[in-house]
């Protein structure tokens, strides 16, 4: 029978608020580029309006994994096998999920991710597609090592980070995270990791800056979750949505602009920004074969094969945990 048991590990204050949460916004704020990270951008709303974000025309990377996932069905099977748990990282909706659990037989399924509710409902639909499948949820920043259900504590695991999620962190902290993806998962385990590709600039810039508005929407929803977690002020309507590529690290990046100078408070401390001044909330890596190997091999993981859709846009790219060595 199926499981929808929940794991709580969110280190939450006595308000009721993510200690991360609250210590990445002071801190980010307080910096000459004001940066928050972006897994800040997907509480509940935010993650209902990412997945509004991938049924976009513009927005091509959900569409073009979703072609590796139906076309390779066969070769995921082969080199994964059969019965081992699929630990997802991020899971949001799982929306791509169904089509790797139906090509390669697993044992168990523990999606992680930091949207508790989004997470719990999430779970519940893919268990009813699948009822003969374990199903442990883990409420978790994945960010740091996570404590993953006793259930599958002997199974083989192949770790699942779909969507190029990595590409949305510099490359010290990709580094780390798939270090700590490693140790979550344990000697042997395998990664498939999705890792979005370099191409033209307008194809990208549309992806990040939609014409109906809905990623300026999820970005501002920053705001708003800011202001309603963390007993802050920031004038919503003096923020706007911009998308840039950065062609020397090769990521778009999303910011909010000042369209005013401001002042505000979080939590009881003064921030001020000029007007043009902004927001970094994220990054969005692009990778070529090569950078993309390089980012694996420095976060413990060896590259086995590698698919692209049709229009060689998006890659999936599936990968070992390296055996520790004393030498080269």
């Amino acid at each position: 029978m199926a499981s929808n048991k929940g794991i709580a590990l969110v280190n939450l204050d006595e308000d009721g608020v993510d200690r991360a949460f609250r210590a990445d916004v002071l801190q980010g704020l307080s910096e000459a580029q004001k940066a928050i990270p972006a897994r800040w951008l997907y509480d509940d709303a935010g993650s209902q309006l990412f997945e509004d974000i991938t049924r976009l025309p513009e927005y091509y990377p959900t569409r073009s994994e979703r072609e590796i996932l139906e076309a390779r069905g066969a070769e995921f099977a082969d080199l994964i096998g059969p019965d081992r748990a699929v630990v997802e990282f991020g899971s949001g909706s799982s929306v791509k999920t169904p089509l790797l659990l139906s090509a390669i037989d697993p044992a168990a399924y523990v999606p992680l991710d930091i949207s508790g509710d989004f997470l719990r409902a999430s779970s519940a639909e893919l268990s009813a597609k699948f009822p003969g499948l374990p199903v442990y949820p883990v409420e978790a920043d994945f960010m740091r090592r996570v404590e993953l259900p006793t259930e599958v504590a002997g199974m083989p695991k192949l770790g699942f980070f779909p969507g190029s999620t990595i590409g949305n962190m510099v490359a010290r902290t990709a580094v780390d995270l798939l270090r700590t993806m490693r140790e979550t998962l344990g000697e042997g385990s395998k990664l498939l990791i999705g890792m979005d590709l370099i191409k033209d600039r307008k194809v990208l810039i549309a992806a990040y800056d939609d014409a109906a508005g809905v990623t300026a929407e999820f970005n501002l929803n920053l705001i708003r979750r800011i202001n309603r977690e963390l007993d802050a002020d920031i004038p919503f309507d003096a923020l706007q949505h911009e998308a840039r590529w950065n062609d020397e690290f090769a990521r778009i990046e999303m910011h909010l602009v000042a369209t005013r100078d401001l002042q505000f408070t979080v939590s009881g401390k003064s921030f001020a920004m000029r007007e043009g001044e902004s927001i970094h909330t994220e990054n969005s890596h692009k990778f070529n074969r090569r950078t993309g190997n390089a980012l694996l091999l420095a976060g413990g993981w060896t590259p086995v094969q590698r698919w692209t859709d049709s229009e060689e846009r998006f890659s999936l790219v599936l990968a070992d945990a390296t055996i520790p060595r004393s030498a080269l």
